[in-house]
This record gives structure tokens, sequence and C-alpha cells, in this order.
């Protein structure tokens, strides 16, 4: 028994047009946008609308061997929805619906393949938020923002994706259904089940519907730039805004690689000059003008060249703009810089001690050198989660091998700093042999051991995020 036959069962138990079988469908569905990855054609895809019949798909691959990868928008950057040759490929994007906003209670109950930008929109009105805002905002999922744990720009303030799950129902390796979780602010009863599947990338269990804790839309944001001849200078900064117990809402690094980029990609008059900037952006209401002040000294101190406040909500737009902007115009600048467009970008995901912000900035740019390699590095400096951006030429297997050079010594220099091998984007396929060497021989077993109680025959995107064996 195999693909085939089990696409016949699945066609004759699902509703017309829910399986997909033609060749440039499966294909587009091969992979997310993470660089160095492998993938697979799937046998085929399926589009389900409701949890039952995601039971059912499940209930019928593990009848038949075939295992199952859950997707979503594929906007991730770890390799964590790619598929395998035969694969099943569960595509949870026709889950779209906004089951419940309850403003009393703030919270919502959202099906995994509603779009971030889709639940900000329907939350403006009652004046809530779910705070996390990844940089695919636009086009990321709920379910995907779940399963790897996303965060984004404003983490430094209000924290990640796990910070706001309440509850879930999850699809189990043989078809049941587990409801975890509560509605209330406060629930401590049992083992946090919740928790164990935030994070776990589809590969314990499939997420069909999601309770999400609300925050109330913070107050309008005031927002400064702070402009660094050295990155060790904007890494003290961040050092010092920490330190004075500053509450920025928003406090990204942007190195000059990038500055450059984006000019080129979109000219906003950015000082390309300099070796790093900092935007900061506070939200603190009434105090939000000596707040902002606090920070223009700090950052003084620490050795700011240039510190410049924006003047009204639409000059702060257009900074945050320009840094959601950072991976498109990098992408951008690969695809120029070498011959028929076949540059490409390894994004990297670390997060390290604020502490060690410096320390990291600088030893990335000596490795770039040493490998003759572009890095650009975008950073959420305030929470020290760090982004470097590896430019290789795609058609030249010594320009990959040493982009991937650069991406493993960047990992090793993390966690030799006590940081970790991601911050917000996943293990995946990228990064299972990080993980291992991160979590060590015990932490690897647990592991092992939790997929195998709820995944025996590891039919459930296998070979993502648990360390292998040994």
């Amino acid at each position: 028994m195999g693909s085939s036959t089990l696409i016949d069962a699945l066609t004759g138990a699902l509703p017309p047009g829910a399986v997909l079988t033609d060749p440039d469908l499966r294909r587009s569905h091969q992979r997310d946008e993470a660089g160095l990855c492998p993938a697979g054609l799937p046998a085929a895809v399926v589009r389900p609308t409701t949890t039952e019949q995601v039971a059912t798909t499940i209930t019928l691959a593990g009848q038949y061997g075939v295992p199952v990868v859950p997707q979503g928008a594929r906007t991730g950057l770890a390799g964590g929805a790619n598929a395998g040759d035969g694969a099943l490929v569960l595509s949870l994007t026709n889950m779209d619906q906004i089951l419940e906003i309850d403003p009393l209670n703030r919270l919502a109950v959202v099906q995994p393949g509603v779009v971030n930008a889709a639940l900000a929109q329907a939350l403006a009105p009652h004046r809530l938020r779910f705070p996390p805002d990844p940089g695919s905002w636009e086009s990321s999922t709920i379910g995907g923002n779940v399963a790897t744990n996303a965060g984004g720009m404003c983490c430094v303030k209000y924290g990640v994706t796990s910070e706001y799950v309440l509850g879930l129902e999850v699809v189990l390796a043989g078809g049941e259904v587990l409801r975890t979780g509560r509605r209330t602010p406060k629930g401590v009863a049992g083992y946090d089940l919740t928790r164990l599947f935030v994070g776990s990338e589809g590969t314990l269990g499939v997420i069909t519907e999601i309770t999400l804790g609300l925050k109330p839309a913070p107050a309008e944001s005031l927002t400064l730039v702070a402009v660094f001849d050295t990155t060790a200078a904007a890494g003290a900064a961040v050092a010092a805004l920490t330190a004075a117990g500053t509450t920025p809402s928003l406090l990204e690094l942007v190195d000059q690689t990038h500055l450059a980029a984006i000019e080129a990609y979109q000219p906003m008059g950015l000082r390309t000059d300099a070796a790093a900037l900092l935007l900061v952006a506070v939200d603190t209401g009434a105090s939000a003008a000596a707040d902002l002040a606090i920070v223009e000294q700090l950052c003084q101190q620490a050795g700011a060249a240039e510190v410049y406040a924006a003047t009204d909500a639409t000059e702060a737009q257009a900074l945050l703009a320009a840094r959601r902007l950072a991976y498109h115009s990098i992408e951008h600048a690969a695809a120029k810089a070498f011959p028929g467009g076949n540059g490409g970008v390894i994004v990297d995901d670390i997060a390290v001690p604020r502490t060690a912000l410096a320390e990291v900035l600088d030893g990335i740019a000596r490795i770039a050198a040493a490998r003759q390699t572009m890095v650009g590095v975008i950073a959420h400096a305030g929470d020290g989660n760090l982004h470097p951006n590896i430019v290789v030429d795609r058609a030249d297997p010594d320009s990959v091998a040493r982009g991937q050079a650069v991406f493993d010594e960047i990992m090793e220099l993390a966690l030799s700093v006590g940081g970790t091998s991601t911050g917000e984007h996943g293990v995946g396929l990228l990064k299972r042999q990080w993980l291992a060497q991160e979590l060590g021989p015990v932490g690897g077993r647990v592991h092992q051991a939790i997929k195998h109680a709820l995944d025996p025959d590891n039919l459930l995107n296998p070979g993502k995020v648990v360390p292998p064996p040994g």
C-alpha cells in the first residue's frame, strides 16, 4: 500500500476539490523559503476546511504509512514546511475563519490559516491586538506563528507567540482530537500541553484551532533613529537602554549592508555611511515623550553620531516600513550581485544575551571577512535576536559552501556566548544538528521520547526539529 492508494481513499472520503494532484501545484508546495534545506515532491496536497477533515486525512495517512507535512503560508525560514518525496502535504490555508472575538475576555478563537494582517484588521474596531508581529505578518498565518513560536519587532516589550496562546485544538497522529488549555487569564491545571505543542512545528500533532489572549491596542508610538559609526557603539547603546530599565516597544538594529540595500531598493534618504542604525519606539502614552528623551540621552552617551526623532506618525511609519523592507532589499541586492540573478540569501536566526550583542556583531563581521562572503545583519536588538543574512551565488558551489561555513561558524559563535540556535524561525530541517548541540544528550533524548510517545510511527512532519538519535 502507498500514496496512490491513499489518494484514492482520501478522494472518496473528503469533499470534491480537497485532494489536489496537479504536478505544478505539488511543486509549488515542496518547500518554504529556507535555503540549504532539501525538499521533495509530495504525492498530493490536501486542503481541508474543518478539523474533521484533518482527522480523516491523518487517520488514512497512518493506515497507509504515508508521512504528513503540515503547511501554512510557507513563509518559514528553517525548512519546517518542506515536503519529502511521496509525502502528503496538509495545507491549512483554507482553514481561515476567525471563529470568535470576545472583547470582554480579551480573546479570539481562530483557525490556523488566518493571516496575521486579517486578524489585526478584525481586532482594530475593538481596540485590541495580537502583539506578535513577524516580518511576514501580511502573509504569514497564525497557525505558522504558533507552530514556530514566532516573534517579531515588538517582542522586546510584548513577548513571543507562546505568551498569547491560551488553548489549542490538535489532531494527534492517530486521528484523535485533543483540546488543551483554557479561556481564563489564569490556569495551571495539569501539564502545560498547550506550550508543548507551541513551537513543535507539526511534529507532535496538527493544530486546527487556536484560542489567543489579546492586549489593548497601545497608545500611538513615538519613534527615533540613532546612527552609529561602529556596531560596538550600537551594541553598547542597547546594553545601556536595558540597564536603565527603559521599556521600548521596538528596538531594532540595521547594519550598513542592509542600509545600503534598502536605499538601493527603495530610496528613503537613509544614512548609508553609518555602521549601524538603531530604530527605537516607545508607546507609553503620556510619559512617552519623557521616555524617548531618556532613550536619546543614552544613545548619545553610548556614542551615537546622530539622533533624530520622527516628527509625526507618518515619518515614524516610514521608518518602520524601511525596517520591514530589510529582507526584501537584501534579496534584491543578492540577485543583482551575481550574473543571471543567481544571488540568494541564507537567513540565520540566533539569539544571544544582550550583553554579548556587540561581541557577536563584531564576530559575525570577522567570519564574513575571513570567508569572503557578504553578510548583513538586522536584529531585534532589544531581545538579542539577530538575523545574519548570508549572500551567496546559488550557481557557484564554492560560494554556497562558503555560505554554509559562515552559517555554521555564526551558530557556533552564538552558542559559545550562551545564546540559542533560533530566536523565532524554528528548527525545521535547518538546525536539527545545532539543536542537538544546544540541548545536549539528555535533552535530545527527552525530545525523542516525547516525539515517540505522540507519533510512534514518525509520520507527522518527519525529520524536523527532533535531534537525530546518537
